[in-house]
């Protein structure tokens, strides 16, 4: 315990000859199924083939190393040319009407003009360009909705489609992409506490008995029942805003604390706005999705609101509660758009000079469950670029991270965009437990 393993990790190609260079992209975590511990590893790559996955150990009992090859090295290179030349490949569009007249556009950040006149709904105080193609008969301000259009289809070739396959036939038998397992294991089973600085940079936290240990020094509490989150809560104004990961904590709340009811605003299903309230205790919590290219089925024209919009119309304080989860439905387009988002930094920093003792948690990327068709659209790859530009730019602000990355990569469970219910309350007992 406190101290690290290497595992060292070669690859070979599908005739079992070894690669001679790197750029793979693996997943590499330390488990115990007995004990249900589990901590992410870090992967290096040494650009000739070979990888070291690097671990802290931190608890004493069995362990297990367990290395995922997600992307070969061939098909991140697909990837990475999809990211920067086909941010189209999910397309949105939006229905305009007037009376009994309708019609349905197409709409993205980036539309070519020469095709059509479009309608501009760049956003005035962030500069978030939208665009949509004007209706034929319609004016540009008679728009009502905004919804996902659909999944562009055959973006690679039939060559590059077997790199994304999970097993792939061959002769003798099939080749899968498996999971490589390791067992270690020490004669005590009992857990020792762990100093936070005897750990390797950048392990954020660990499972032990199947709780999130965080190590960046916030004492991790267990809300179990509707008291305990209730007396964290009380006299607070809970506001989440982004996607639909941060909505299952909302959920989560709702489902677990018999006090807080759930107001009807007659929001879509999924969508929002969302808000309850404990009277009895003061307790509001409210979510809103964020703004385009939000990728939810229909959100009404009127509910579209980007969330550094939305900060800057907070009060803050010590009663107030902010959570942010902002990236899956970036996915598809450059890391540039997604890094123009700083302007909810800017807005975070507003918010937190006029009212420092406002608690803040920015909820990080998770792991998801891949097929062929979702790698092409939210790889996890896409999603680490994401991961790592969203650290970079809130890393250093008076805010929790919360790492949902580690919190998804260390649990036995399987990924999930939408992750499982235990790891959804480890998630929400972080965040009660920083703000309490």
């Amino acid at each position: 315990v406190e101290e690290q393993l290497e595992v060292l990790v070669q690859m070979h190609d599908f005739h079992g000859r070894p690669k001679r260079y790197g750029g793979d992209f693996l997943l590499a975590r330390l488990h115990s199924p007995e004990l249900g511990a589990g901590v992410a590893g870090r992967v290096l790559d040494h650009r000739n083939g070979f990888y070291s996955a690097l671990f802290p150990l931190l608890w004493v009992g069995p362990a297990q190393v367990e290395v995922t090859l997600v992307h070969p090295s061939e098909a991140v290179a697909v990837l990475q040319r999809l990211r920067e030349e086909r941010s189209d490949r999910v397309f949105f569009q939006s229905l305009f009407r007037l009376g009994s007249l309708s019609e349905t556009t197409l709409c993205n950040m980036c539309l070519p003009p020469d095709e059509h006149p479009l309608c501009n709904y760049t956003d005035p105080h962030t500069g978030e360009p939208w665009y949509c193609y004007k209706p034929r008969m319609l004016s540009c301000d008679t728009r009502v909705n905004h919804a996902k259009g659909g999944y562009l289809k055959h973006l690679v070739s039939s060559k590059e489609a077997l790199l994304f396959q999970r097993c792939v036939s061959s002769t003798p038998p099939p080749r899968c992409v498996s999971l490589s397992h390791t067992s270690f294991r020490s004669p005590s089973q009992s857990f020792l506490s762990v100093k936070p600085d005897a750990v390797p940079l950048g392990t954020s936290g660990f499972y032990y008995r199947g709780s999130w240990r965080p190590l960046d020094g916030t004492s991790m509490h267990q809300f179990n029942g509707s008291s305990a989150v209730v007396r964290c809560l009380r006299n607070k104004v809970v506001d989440m805003f982004g996607d639909s990961t941060v909505r299952q904590w909302f959920e989560h709340l709702i489902a677990s604390v018999a006090e807080l009811k759930e107001f009807n605003l007659h929001s879509p299903k999924n969508v929002g706005p969302f808000m309850a309230v404990d009277s009895a205790h003061n307790i509001l919590v409210r979510y809103r999705c964020h703004g385009p290219p939000i990728r939810f089925s229909t959100v009404s024209a009127s509910e579209l609101r980007y969330i550094s919009n939305e900060l800057d119309a907070l009060s803050g304080g010590p009663d107030t509660v902010v959570v942010l989860s902002v990236w899956a439905h970036f996915s598809t387009f450059p890391v540039e758009v997604y890094i123009r988002a700083c302007h909810i930094r800017r807005a975070l920093v507003r918010l937190l000079n006029r009212a420092p003792d406002t608690a803040v948690v920015i909820r990080s990327a998770n792991l998801q469950a891949l097929d062929q068709d979702n790698s092409l659209y939210n790889s996890d790859w896409f999603s680490l670029q994401l991961d790592q530009a969203l650290r970079s730019m809130f890393g250093r602000l008076d805010v929790l991270l919360l790492d949902a990355w580690q919190m998804s990569l260390a649990h036995h469970l399987p990924h999930a965009l939408h992750p499982h219910p235990p790891i959804i309350k480890n998630m929400v007992d972080m965040l009660l437990s920083y703000v309490c």
